[in-house]
């Protein structure tokens, strides 16, 4: 009988530990986007992580764009070849770029920077007691640490995903005039004609969310990480990984949603 329940407790231990993790994420993240409306806020702070994920996140980014465009273009191509279809490569780069790659390669960019940074930076002020100093001088450390990074990443994100559109599109640009023989004109109002308002607003909407889900597990893991330095590295890495697998599914869910018909 215990051969048969073992498996089954096992997997009871397993459901109850993700449900019980999924609670406390979203009981930390309340927790800071309450205090949001609760003065004092930190604006000093706000400014240095918007910069942060904003400003020194630009190159990564844009590079990524770049070549993604590019090699988006040439697989266009060769793909549409076939079918003799090669005049829609200018609305497949674009598309492709505004709704999916753009908002998902920044993200997945973002999160193995920032989602590493916040969770090394807030898990060594926890183990080393800097975060229980704050709350000895009378300072919410949720607020003080947590609450300014996350409105800086759901902000600077869609910022960096309207960078990533256009040089994405600069990219299939390049590739479609320079080696697949387009004209210049003629790849540009393709373009123009077939992009739509809601596929970019869709593409910045997604964009918000990855930079919500990725600043909430860099400064969740690092918040709650213990152990000394093992501890923060273990941090680091399970931030990294958990905001690119939440980027990945929350895309899905945010694409089956605005798109289903």
């Amino acid at each position: 009988m215990d051969r048969i329940l073992d498996p089954v407790a096992a997997i009871g231990r397993v459901a109850i530990g993700i449900l019980r993790g999924t609670g406390a994420v979203a009981l930390f993240a309340t927790a800071a986007v309450l205090h949001l409306f609760r003065p004092p806020f930190h604006a000093r702070l706000f400014l240095r992580a918007f910069a942060e994920i904003g400003w020194f996140s630009l190159p990564v980014v844009a590079l990524t764009a770049v070549f993604t465009g590019m090699v988006l273009a040439l697989q266009s191509y060769t793909g549409f070849a076939r079918f003799n279809a090669e005049g829609a490569v200018a609305n497949v780069v674009v598309l492709s770029i505004t709704r999916e790659l753009g908002p998902v390669l920044a993200g997945l960019m973002v999160a193995g920077r920032i989602g590493a940074a916040f969770a090394a930076e807030i898990g060594t002020m926890r183990v080393t007691d800097q975060i229980d100093a704050l709350s000895t001088l009378s300072t919410n450390p949720m607020k003080y640490l947590v609450t300014p990074r996350l409105l800086a990443g759901t902000i600077a994100m869609p910022l960096l995903v309207v960078v990533a559109d256009i040089l994405g599109v600069m990219g299939g640009w390049l590739i479609g005039t320079q080696q697949l023989g387009f004209s210049s004109g003629a790849y540009l109002k393709a373009t123009m004609d077939f992009l739509q308002v809601w596929d970019v607003i869709s593409g910045l909407i997604k964009a918000a969310v990855f930079g919500f889900v990725v600043t909430l597990m860099g400064c969740w893991f690092g918040y709650t990480s213990g152990g000394g330095a093992q501890g923060v590295g273990r941090a680091t890495t399970s931030a990294v990984v958990a905001s690119s697998i939440l980027i990945l599914a929350t895309d899905y869910v945010l694409t089956a949603v605005m798109f289903s018909r």
